[in-house]
């Protein structure tokens, strides 16, 4: 179910766990010399390439089926810094009567520390015609059998994201659009681009001070490579005028098409770096 083509990982856990391991490199780095949220999450997503016309089964092949996000939570405890190596940890669940759930778990490969846990939930799109699709059964019955019988590593966030606009939003970017490299095999934007542009508009004075600790996302509806997306955030639970002072801030996000149709909806909370993982603009 979650395949390794390449031989870059191996499978636990009466081989229903698959783990991986990862050198953190000096480009996915940022300013403040720990990794970016945008590197964790394609080093979660490499993770036995599962989605986005990888990780396909016979039948699924056959029916023109790929697995598509709906829902995905994150939660950052620690960022690795450059030269760090992090083991990945990923898994599959059932969601409901026709989706999967993925769960991953990323520890520091030295001391077990864990770094990052993340939880999403994934259905079948028909990869012609664009639309979702219910779980055939003979899907389910090549895919069941890898299904951990576990509750997920992150406990669902219920709450309703805000719908935000230029009247209810702090911050507006608009004119985005995708490059060649954001696209993905099915020529749509990749999932992680998503969580770039939603930060087009976080304010730079919070990103400056504060570091991501948790994200909520809801993925509406595929981009390509014409669209053109305006980024919308919204900051909640202190001053805007004093961002760079707030110990902890949670911002709503809505990432939208020109004509207003929703792609991503999203929640993120921030919390104050500590001095050590301040950029020292002197150095």
């Amino acid at each position: 179910m979650i395949m390794d083509p390449f031989g870059l990982g191996r499978i636990v856990q009466d081989g229903l766990v698959y783990r991986q391991n990862f050198d953190i490199r000096s480009y996915e780095i940022g300013a403040d010399r720990s990794a970016s949220i945008e590197t964790v999450m394609n080093h979660l997503q490499s993770a036995g390439l599962l989605g986005d016309g990888f990780g396909s089964t016979p039948e699924m092949v056959k029916k023109n089926l790929i697995w598509v996000v709906t829902r995905m939570q994150v939660v950052v405890d620690k960022y690795p810094t450059w030269g760090d190596v992090v083991e990945v940890d990923t898994w599959v669940s059932k969601s409901g009567k026709n989706g999967m759930r993925r769960d991953w778990l990323v520890r520091d490969c030295n001391t077990g520390e864990i770094l990052t846990r993340a939880s999403s939930v994934w259905v079948m799109m028909n990869k012609v015609t664009r639309r979702l699709s219910k779980l055939p059964e003979e899907v389910r019955g090549e895919i069941e059998p890898y299904f951990v019988n576990s509750d997920p590593i992150l406990a669902e966030d219920s709450r309703k994201l805000t719908k935000l606009d230029e009247k209810t939003a702090d911050y507006v970017r608009s004119g985005l659009t995708p490059r060649w490299s954001d696209l993905d095999v099915n020529q749509h934007v990749n999932n992680v681009k998503y969580i770039g542009w939603i930060l087009e508009s976080a304010p730079v004075e919070m990103m400056e001070k504060h570091k991501l600790k948790s994200m909520t996302l809801e993925y509406r509806r595929e981009c390509g490579r014409d669209s053109v997306l305006q980024s919308l955030t919204a900051v909640s639970g202190c001053d805007v005028g004093n961002l760079g002072t707030a110990g902890e801030v949670e911002c709503q996000h809505l990432l939208r098409l020109q004509d207003g149709a929703e792609v991503v909806k999203g929640r993120t909370v921030w919390s104050s770096k500590t001095p050590s993982t301040t950029w020292d603009t002197t150095s």
